[in-house]
């Protein structure tokens, strides 16, 4: 759904679901976007992707999204970030990229 909108510049996974747990119970998701994109023009459950409250409770993810302009020292350092815990300690993450990437 969110290759939908065309601006999607990032999109990376993590929690329980890149760990090695029997049953994860949680998908964690943030994605970068393009400057130029704005919910305001979505509908639909594609928008319900960019509301994390929303996106918890009709999808059953944690739904986490910036614009490139947002990621303060690049994007690549925006996803690094996010795979360092509150306590300090490393979480895994795994990014996925398109076939055309």
């Amino acid at each position: 759904m969110v290759l939908e909108t065309r601006h999607l510049a990032r999109f990376v996974v993590f929690g329980s679901f890149v760990t090695d747990k029997r049953e994860p119970n949680d998908v964690d998701v943030f994605m970068i976007m393009g400057d130029d994109f704005e919910v305001g023009q979505l509908s639909g459950e594609v928008r319900l992707l960019f509301d994390h409250a929303s996106a918890q409770d009709h999808f059953g993810c944690s739904v986490f999204w910036i614009h490139r302009l947002a990621a303060l020292g690049g994007e690549q350092a925006a996803i690094e970030d996010w795979q360092i815990k509150r306590d300090g300690n490393e979480r895994g993450i795994v990014e996925i990229t398109s076939e055309a990437s």
